[in-house]
């Protein structure tokens, strides 16, 4: 059997990241328009409107140019079930992560659902948009969706 070294040299180590990051042209549009209350993609050459907006088209490669307004309601595409919601998450209660395409979108959003249970949640469900009370240009002034049934009473 080997004896073990027990003399070893440690020295301690702050790993960190002292840099900022700016958001560019494209997500730093998508984010003030979300401040002011309105979602924003971008059209693609082929007319094709990606939501949240790339800066390049992922078939082509081209640079995206063309900013527009999508609605603030949309179709759940697929969903899956957070029954208990972690530290940092959207909503402090059971909700749902779903793939909402918005109208005027062709691709979706991922995004926190307020169902209040599974039972309310389906693949092709109507949801709109539910804004935090105060907008500081960040994807959470998008508070969540909430089914559109609930928003009609």
């Amino acid at each position: 059997m080997s004896e073990v070294d027990t003399n070893l040299l440690s020295a301690p180590y702050t790993l960190e990241y002292t840099y900022t990051r700016t958001t560019g042209p494209v997500i730093g549009r998508f984010l003030t328009s979300l401040r002011a209350g309105k979602i924003e993609g971008v059209k693609t050459s082929n007319g094709r409107v990606l939501v949240p907006p790339l800066e390049y088209d992922p078939d082509t490669g081209e640079a995206t140019c063309d900013f527009v307004e999508v609605g603030q309601s949309g179709t759940v595409k697929t969903w899956s079930w957070m029954a208990t919601p972690r530290r940092g998450q959207p909503l402090d209660r059971p909700f749902a992560w779903a793939l909402i395409q918005l109208d005027g979108a062709d691709t979706a959003l991922l995004h926190a659902v307020d169902a209040g249970s599974p039972e309310h949640m389906k693949t092709g469900m109507r949801v709109k948009v539910r804004w935090a009370e105060e907008k500081t240009g960040r994807i959470q002034d998008i508070a969540c969706f909430l089914p559109e049934q609930e928003t009609n009473k």
